[in-house]
């Protein structure tokens, strides 16, 4: 008895090992810790939610991998990444020069603009008219970048933000003049009651600061898990799944580049 129940037991360990799913370590799919409606949030239930966290959750699936949420400060994401405490990037993060000494990225699955959000009252022409002017902007983002490169001859005054809410919320105040942040992120903000006196003045031109798209964050070491995702943004993009989820959550499709 003792002999069948090692061979039983040895069967069944090797079709643990042989499965891949069962036996590879659950993945820690990193975002920010502050809600970025509608690509992060908490649902009424208080799980996260969102465009990002359900292809994230896609694309995990496609690699047969188990994934959990793991809310990281923005401004820390590529550390904790690095230092091992989560173990990829999904947070609509810019492939960019600076962030890819660091880390390495996926290839893009979407391309997005920054938008200027303003009072409808306003006549503004940008950068016409930004001298004088108080911009606020959400540091470690490719707008921050972007806003110190391309518009620091405009006499502009930028205030930076640790949380995008916190620049929205001084702009319902009226303690700036504009907000610039992600167009997606900003349409979605001005579909609140609150905003309703408040409107899109400009999107920004392709720029360096914004890099070649929206990819996955991964460590430099770690190519299989790189070409895994890849493979993966692959097959939600040729199946249809980026595209079901971006016109659920932004009524168009973003997807590809």
């Amino acid at each position: 008895m003792k002999r069948v129940a090692s061979i039983v037991a040895g069967a069944l360990a090797l079709a643990v090992a042989g499965s891949g799913v069962a036996s590879a370590a659950s993945l820690k799919m990193g975002i920010s810790a502050e809600p970025y409606p509608p690509f992060t949030y908490k649902g009424s239930g208080g799980e996260w939610t969102g465009f990002e966290v359900e292809l994230g959750n896609a694309i995990c699936d496609e690699m047969g991998r188990e994934c959990t949420i793991a809310p990281v400060a923005w401004d820390g994401i590529i550390p904790a990444l690095n230092s091992g405490k989560i173990d990829f990037i999904m947070n609509s993060m810019s492939i960019t020069e600076k962030r890819d000494k660091v880390i390495d990225f996926s290839q893009p699955y979407y391309y997005t603009y920054g938008a200027y959000v303003g009072p409808e009252s306003a006549d503004v022409e940008i950068p016409e008219d930004l001298d004088g002017m108080v911009l606020g902007v959400q540091n470690a983002t490719t707008h921050a970048s972007y806003a110190r490169d391309a518009l620091s001859d405009t006499g502009v005054e930028l205030k930076i933000y640790n949380k995008q809410e916190q620049a929205n919320r001084d702009l319902l105040a009226g303690r700036l003049d504009l907000v610039l942040a992600d167009e997606i992120a900003m349409a979605e903000f001005l579909d609140r009651d609150s905003a309703a006196d408040l409107e899109m003045k400009a999107k920004t031109p392709k720029h360096p600061a914004f890099g070649d798209g929206i990819g996955i964050g991964v460590r430099e070491e770690d190519k299989k898990l790189r070409e895994q995702i890849n493979a993966a943004i692959d097959a939600v993009l040729a199946g249809g799944t980026c595209t079901e989820l971006s016109k659920e959550y932004f009524g168009t499709d973003i997807c590809g580049t």
